[in-house]
């Protein structure tokens, strides 16, 4: 049985011109222990449709689907009560800003503490060291000092192990990770992925990974499904998307990174290859 199965979501967005179609109808589903890559261009709807798993979208998203299941439960079912009770537990997410997705007025160990007190119950002693255990276990030297840091007082880096850290607090069977990489300078975007992996097959995880980097797919990712203006173009497995992409905007996409380059400019993906792949 599939960790996370979704059948048909579409998610539209209420405006003063009326509905505005921001996912087209997909299907998705994910194993346990698998990692699978979305990949895209900005607004293709990647991370609303995860956000529409995780009941984070706004009261302006009508969130619909012919099935959206977590571990056999029904999500869209779920009353708002006991479906917080998955989501940061069993599902976790790890947003793209980290500095803009934690709390400026708090302590990181008070947000990682936060998370341990609410899913768990754990008792104050053991909510302090097991965040310890946490920041030690994501990179973060000096962790039991840096308990009393605010975010503004850490680096992009080290916010973004933070947010690492409070997404596998509670052991989730399945992190999904939107861009985690954006805004990090290259050495730091390879230390992030690395740990990313490395957690995911130490717990078993499940990983979705929201991306538009090629790159980032090829080195982590089992399969990959692409997506264009809500809709998904493609699913296949990571090497054989690559050896053999089906749809022609996979292919533009492909040709549009910059070890494809040729003379003196940069390939682009041209309007002319945005077409579905037969049956996507």
């Amino acid at each position: 049985m599939p960790l996370l199965d979704i059948k048909n979501l579409t998610v539209s967005f209420d405006t003063s011109t009326g509905p505005f179609m921001a996912v087209k109808g997909i299907d998705l589903s994910i194993e346990p222990r698998e990692v699978l890559a979305i990949v895209g261009e900005s607004g293709s709807g990647k991370s609303v449709s995860m956000l529409a798993v995780m009941g984070l979208l706004p009261a302006s998203a009508t969130v619909k689907a012919d099935r959206m299941a977590f571990d056999g439960i029904d999500l869209l079912g779920l009353d708002p009560a006991h479906r917080r009770k998955i989501v940061g537990k069993e599902i976790s997410m790890i947003f793209q800003e980290p500095v803009a997705s934690l709390n400026p007025c708090f302590t990181v160990g008070f947000q990682i503490e936060e998370v341990l007190r609410f899913h768990l119950g754990l008792d104050r002693a053991k909510r302090r060291a097991r965040a310890i255990e946490l920041l030690s276990l994501v990179g973060i030297a000096e962790p039991e000092e840096r308990l009393g840091s605010y975010p503004h007082q850490m680096s992009g880096g080290q916010c973004q192990r933070v947010m690492i850290a409070i997404a596998i607090a509670c052991n989730p069977k399945l992190l999904i990770a939107d861009e985690p990489t954006t805004a990090l300078d290259v050495t730091i975007q390879k230390q992030i992925l690395d740990l990313l992996v490395s957690l995911q097959a130490e717990y078993g995880m499940g990983l979705i990974m929201i991306t538009h980097n090629m790159g980032v797919v090829a080195e982590t990712a089992d399969r990959v499904i692409v997506q264009y203006q809500g809709s998904k173009m493609e699913e296949a497995e990571v090497l054989a998307l690559f050896e053999n992409p089906k749809s022609n905007y996979t292919r533009a996409l492909l040709s549009a990174l910059p070890d494809n380059a040729t003379g003196d400019r940069l390939p682009t993906v041209s309007d002319m290859l945005f077409e579905p792949a037969p049956g996507a």
